[in-house]
């Protein structure tokens, strides 16, 4: 199990958020050295911290740990999706276009 991944899922929700450590850690009440370790993967935080966390990006715990959880993929759906509903019509053709032919291409492969 690759724990790093949740410092990579805080630093690209803190990035999305244009959001800086210093600004996460008031936001938390930890400290700004604390959230660099965490984002390179040296401490993982604990479940206090990471609900702290979780609450300063208004993001459920699951799209941190995503990439952890076995139902990962179910948030990650979902948060495209709600992605792909951001664009226009004639940007979401182009995607689903891509991903039809992604999977055609992938039930050949078997």
């Amino acid at each position: 199990m690759d724990m790093t991944s949740i410092g990579r899922n805080i630093r690209h929700f803190r990035n999305l958020k244009n959001i800086s450590q210093e600004s996460l850690a008031e936001k938390t009440d930890l400290s700004t050295n604390y959230i660099s370790m965490i984002e390179r993967g040296e401490k993982i935080p604990s479940l206090n911290s990471l609900i702290r966390i979780a609450n300063a990006f208004e993001i459920t715990s699951d799209m941190i740990l995503c990439d952890l959880v076995t139902k990962s993929y179910c948030v990650k759906n979902s948060v495209i999706m709600d992605r792909i509903s951001e664009l226009s019509k004639q940007e979401q053709q182009k995607i689903y276009a891509v991903i039809e032919t992604m999977l055609e291409y992938s039930d050949k492969s078997f």
